[in-house]
């Protein structure tokens, strides 16, 4: 791991010995960069590169307001200059595919990303769930929907001190202390202090939701509304499909999300007990807008969003993806790093947004699959990864 000033002199050593500037990686934690052309995209041509910037303008909208989610990454995509090209994008709007490569081809460079020298990541998909619910508890609608709890507090160290690692910790005061806020063990056997948004009727549909991150409610009444992510209790999240491989209760590749829906629904003593075992506990809030919105707070778009790990990729930031779908299609196209989750941890990992209902749900369950990706990145601007 090299500081950036050694990495310039590194540089300079290079260029000494003949070999070009844009073959080198930048180097961060294992990860690095290697320039591409447009012409390396498998499928560039082929893809519906409109459809994908409908997807990048909404992201636009939340950046030429606010870029603070697109900073912090250890991949630096220029914020300021993602926000022109949002500004030029917005005059432009380019409708054919023609335009929309055009546009691309102007504006950004793509780059391979690397981890320890190599392209390959995991990627995974979600799905936007569903949920039966009342806005008053009565007959079947018992399991509450919460909202942020009242007593919940989110702390960083680093705002003491320096020297200590900026992260988010969350809790609450208890007998003058900070302690881990409830696990979902303790939430579910106390009365929270947090408003009760909804009344579900049935408490997988509810876990699964937290999962997921937001859903579509059908209310008593015939209306639907959708609920979004609010906020979590900060605990270590733990997959519901691991710890029923563990205790032998799915064969292994049964663990798609469909079968474990339909188990736990089947077996709601032992449902109960296993989704104790995840601590991690997400609130959710009332949404405003058609369609579920990720992390960046843009609607998510079905097939061209996708959940990073913030910690390497920028949100809002563009990158091609070349993975597998379930039934062994091959997924090659431009998406938007829009979303985050809980599992998904690396510099080359990802969740593939399937959209809503059923058939979502089937495909986002089944997806696991080996695949890379490339962030576009300005023109004109040097390749930073942070360490």
């Amino acid at each position: 791991m090299m500081k950036r000033s050694g990495l310039y002199v590194f540089i300079l050593l290079l260029s000494a010995c003949g070999l070009k500037q844009e073959s080198l990686p930048f180097l961060s934690e294992g990860v690095s960069l290697q320039k591409a052309k447009f012409a390396d995209l498998e499928g560039f041509d082929a893809d519906d590169l409109s459809a994908g910037l409908q997807s990048f303008e909404k992201s636009c909208d939340v950046l030429l307001k606010n870029t603070s989610k697109m900073k912090g990454a250890a991949i630096d995509v220029s914020a300021e200059k993602y926000q022109k090209i949002c500004r030029d994008f917005k005059a432009q709007k380019p409708a054919s595919n023609e335009d929309a490569a055009r546009f691309l081809e102007k504006h950004f460079v793509p780059y391979l990303v690397l981890y320890n020298g190599s392209p390959k990541g995991r990627f995974t998909s979600y799905y936007e769930a569903e949920i039966k619910a009342s806005r008053t508890q009565h007959g079947a609608y018992q399991v509450p929907v919460y909202g942020k709890p009242n007593d919940l507090i989110e702390f960083d160290p680093a705002v003491f001190n320096d020297k200590l690692p900026s992260q988010r910790l969350v809790g609450r005061i208890e007998k003058n202390k900070l302690v881990p806020y409830y696990t979902r063990a303790e939430i579910e056997q106390r009365k929270l202090d947090a408003p009760v948004i909804l009344w579900a009727d049935d408490a997988v549909d509810v876990f699964l939701m937290q999962i997921q991150g937001s859903a579509l409610a059908t209310l008593d009444d015939g209306s639907q509304v959708r609920v979004r992510y609010a906020d979590n209790n900060g605990q270590k999240f733990v997959g519901i499909g691991s710890i029923m491989l563990k205790e032998k209760q799915l064969p292994k590749g049964g663990a798609s999300m469909d079968k474990i829906r339909d188990w736990l629904k089947q077996n709601p003593e032992k449902a109960k007990k296993f989704m104790a075992e995840n601590p991690r506990y997400v609130f959710h809030k009332f949404s405003d807008v058609e369609g579920p919105v990720g992390a960046l707070g843009a609607p998510l778009t079905a097939g061209r969003s996708l959940a990073v790990d913030k910690t390497f990729i920028p949100l809002g930031s563009l990158l091609w993806l070349e993975t597998t779908a379930p039934d062994q299609t091959p997924i090659r196209k431009l998406v938007s790093a829009q979303d985050i989750g809980g599992a998904i941890k690396g510099a080359v990992r990802g969740d593939y947004f399937w959209g809503h209902g059923e058939e979502a749900l089937l495909s986002a369950g089944k997806m696991h699959a080996e695949g890379k990706y490339y962030i576009f990145l300005p023109k004109g601007s040097e390749p930073v990864v942070h360490e």
